[in-house]
């Protein structure tokens, strides 16, 4: 099978790593930050300049939900500026699926002077939005009846803002969302979580320094509570650090095929949830160097199960499942259950594909167990979902004859993904 048949072959035949594979890649910006830093430089109190910023559907959708309410985002170079202006209404926000935009440009459009009206693509009005949208209610926002899309935010021009609880047990994204805009609100803005355990807290904690890095004063000092002060956004000029999680299928192919895959820019510091694969991979058996060449992940010819909570890295869970699955002892992943609410049903997903190419996984109440089974070739579905192509290519290097369906929906963070992918295996 010729598994460098180009990316509008659907299905794509995933390559099959039938030498070790030694290779640098280097991986495009931050989806995470690049949506922060266009959202805070918009609210700034002058023009920013987001350098590196990663272009993909996501930032894009980004860029012209806040265009189209005033803060033009010239995004024609590899260096992105954002030149603030009023918000104004009477225009509608696409947000595809990308949750950043859906939850993050809300509470922005609140202090436009007009309605804006939000909708994306049809999965994404299965989307939780509830309490992003209650939230704001409770600020004195108006918004349409409903708690997913589409919905329409009715801006007064000022949002008069205060405490807000909210329960933000089924994306961390929520708190991120009200976070952003709060220095713009009258009050500021004092959110409290009630509910289950927060998600992906590393994702709070980078809205947190993002939003210090523009001078804005938060109090995170207290379990669940975060308080944004009213004040000026400074203006700023940011550089946006690799999108650490886009790395998962790269390091893996390192350690899978017995090579090694190198990262350049890999932080030695960073608020990025994707760092935990430094510790992941390296207690699954592969061998961890990070030094000033970037990480390099290689293989010991192991591929040991783990038992680990996936909590606040559930994005990084479809890439370890797959590679779970080519473990010689049993895993368990817990702490996922929120992922059921991202852009498809993770954990459905990832137990009817893996099984359906012979695995032996199970849903759990909030993971996923998975034993040693010997797998076979077939069709890979990804649900239009990014991070499930991921899986499919990592199981497709070490399993010959996967057939990834849809291995384009990886631009959603990595325009060329597939490409590059394909490139390494010569």
């Amino acid at each position: 099978m010729d598994s460098l048949l180009p990316v509008t072959t659907d299905p794509w035949p995933a390559p099959y790593a039938a030498a070790p594979v030694r290779a640098t890649v280097a991986l495009p910006g931050s989806k995470s930050l690049t949506n922060r830093e266009l959202v805070l430089a918009a609210l700034a109190d002058g023009p920013s300049v987001v350098r590196a910023a990663l272009r993909s559907r996501d930032t894009e959708l980004m860029a012209a939900a806040l265009t189209s309410l005033g803060s033009p985002v010239d995004t024609s170079g590899a260096d992105w500026t954002v030149t603030p202006g009023p918000f104004r209404g009477g225009v509608a926000v696409d947000c595809g699926l990308a949750g950043t935009v859906m939850r993050f440009v809300p509470p922005v459009a609140a202090l436009s002077d007009g309605e804006v009206a939000f909708d994306g693509d049809p999965h994404a009005r299965t989307r939780p939005m509830g309490e992003v949208l209650a939230g704001l209610r409770s600020l004195g926002v108006g918004v349409s009846a409903g708690d997913t899309l589409p919905f329409t935010v009715r801006g007064t021009g000022s949002v008069r803002g205060g405490r807000v609880t909210i329960d933000a047990s089924a994306s961390s994204q929520f708190v991120s969302a009200l976070l952003l805009a709060g220095a713009s609100y009258d009050e500021g803005v004092d959110v409290l979580h009630d509910g289950k355990p927060v998600p992906s807290l590393p994702h709070i904690e980078m809205t947190v320094a993002c939003l210090r890095g523009h001078g804005v004063e938060v109090d995170d000092a207290e379990p669940d509570r975060w308080r944004v002060l009213p004040g000026t956004v400074r203006a700023r000029d940011t550089t946006v650090e690799p999108d650490l999680s886009n790395a998962a299928p790269f390091l893996m192919l390192g350690m899978l095929s017995g090579g090694a895959v190198t990262v350049p820019g890999w932080p030695g510091a960073t608020t990025q949830p994707g760092d935990v694969l430094r510790d992941l991979l390296a207690r699954m058996g592969a061998e961890v160097v990070l030094d000033d060449d970037g990480l390099t992940v290689g293989g010991t010819g192991t591929i040991s199960g783990v038992d680990v909570d996936l909590h606040d890295v559930g994005e990084l869970a479809p890439a370890v499942a797959a590679l779970c699955a080519l473990a010689d002892s049993p895993s368990v992943l817990r702490g996922i259950a929120h992922i059921r609410g991202h852009e498809t049903d993770r954990l459905a997903a990832l137990a009817t594909e893996l099984n359906a190419l012979g695995g032996d996984v199970t849903e759990t109440e909030d993971g996923l167990a998975i034993r040693p089974a010997p797998l076979h070739g077939g069709r890979f579905a990804t649900y239009a979902d990014h991070r499930m192509a991921h899986a499919g290519v990592v199981l497709g290097a070490a399993v010959d004859g996967v057939l990834v369906e849809d291995v384009a929906t990886t631009s959603k963070t990595f325009p060329g993904f597939a490409e590059v992918w394909a490139g390494l295996f010569g």
